[in-house]
């Protein structure tokens, strides 16, 4: 009998066992560590589900995808990070920088720093190098707590297609007996054979990403590219301005798109209070745009320190009027 063919009763009898070990909870979820974040969407990631973090470019897409891959990491379970624009070396050094930022409290620690060190042309070990940084020492004990659990694949738009993320994603579950995280990106840059136009193709993606999640019981996060008449324009993204098909924000289960908090208040917060308009460059506006497991419309955000690698965890529920109040749902 086909093994994706279940009756309600084996269904049920699956979650009860589950429950009276009380196995249920940690098995469906992954916390992201952003606490507001997670209270927002029902606890976190959730099994078999696959979510789409948005925005314009420049907005940290990156920065807090990788930090929520981190957080996972740092909480004992398997994470796979596609990356199709930045190699192991380069990631690792933003990971440094995020936790020497989070430990040092001078608040001296620049990731630019971090790479420097790197590029020394001096002999000397990584922990030498690393000495001349704020809590440079203390960063890499705490990556090294978490290390094996994070697994950063350099993915390329010509070879890395869903064959190929399924595979490592299967790999990585056999390895460790944990059904990983898995974080793509980015979703537009996801190969597919064929001479295919770009709806075509992020239609394809998806639903293979969404397959996938299924398949394997485990959370996907996917970064999404912004629509080109959205990037630059100072007006705030939606989840009906992601590129490529419709099928994005329809197959998707969570659509959470960031935006710089400047570019989308109200005018007259600006127009009134010139020292708090600059403050507002400061904070990423992070808007659940769909959620299939709660309430949408949630809209909170972050402080940004990207020149620490980083988006500060503990968010705040914005406050100010912003334009284009009217959400886009399902």
């Amino acid at each position: 009998m086909d093994p994706q063919l279940w009756t309600v009763g084996s269904s049920l009898v699956e979650s009860d066992e589950r429950m009276r070990s009380g196995r249920m909870a940690a098995d469906r979820l992954w916390p992201t560590g952003f606490a507001l974040l997670d209270e927002s969407i029902g606890g976190g990631l959730r099994a078999g589900s696959l979510t789409l973090l948005a925005g314009p470019q420049g907005l940290g897409k990156s920065t807090y995808a990788l930090q929520m891959a981190r957080n996972t990491a740092r909480s004992g379970r398997p994470v796979v990070y596609f990356s199709y624009e930045h190699d192991a070396e380069d990631m690792t050094q933003k990971l440094l920088a995020l936790e020497a930022g989070e430990a040092d409290e001078s608040n001296l620690v620049r990731v630019n720093d971090v790479r420097a060190s790197y590029d020394d042309l001096s002999t000397n070990s990584l922990e030498t190098r690393l000495e001349r940084i704020p809590a440079g020492l203390d960063a890499l004990n705490r990556v090294a707590q978490y290390a094996n659990n994070l697994y950063l694949h350099r993915s390329t738009g010509s070879r890395t297609d869903l064959d190929a993320i399924t595979t490592i994603a299967t790999d990585v579950h056999q390895h460790t007996g944990i059904p990983p995280l898995l974080v793509i990106d980015y979703l537009q840059k996801v190969r597919v054979e064929g001479d295919h136009d770009e709806n075509e193709r992020s239609t394809r993606i998806v639903e293979g990403l969404k397959d996938l999640a299924i398949d394997l019981s485990a959370p996907i996060l996917a970064v999404a590219a912004a629509d080109k008449e959205v990037l630059g324009t100072g007006t705030r993204m939606r989840a009906n301005n992601l590129r490529g098909s419709s099928a994005l924000a329809y197959e998707s289960d969570i659509v959470l798109v960031l935006n710089n908090k400047y570019d989308i208040v109200a005018r007259h917060h600006l127009t009134y209070d010139a020292t708090n308009a600059e403050r507002f460059r400061e904070w990423a506006v992070l808007t659940v745009e769909k959620n299939r497991f709660g309430r949408d419309g949630v809209v909170m955000e972050f402080r940004t320190r990207f020149d620490q690698a980083r988006f500060e965890n503990e968010g705040r529920s914005v406050r100010e009027i912003l334009v284009g109040d009217r959400i886009t749902a399902e």
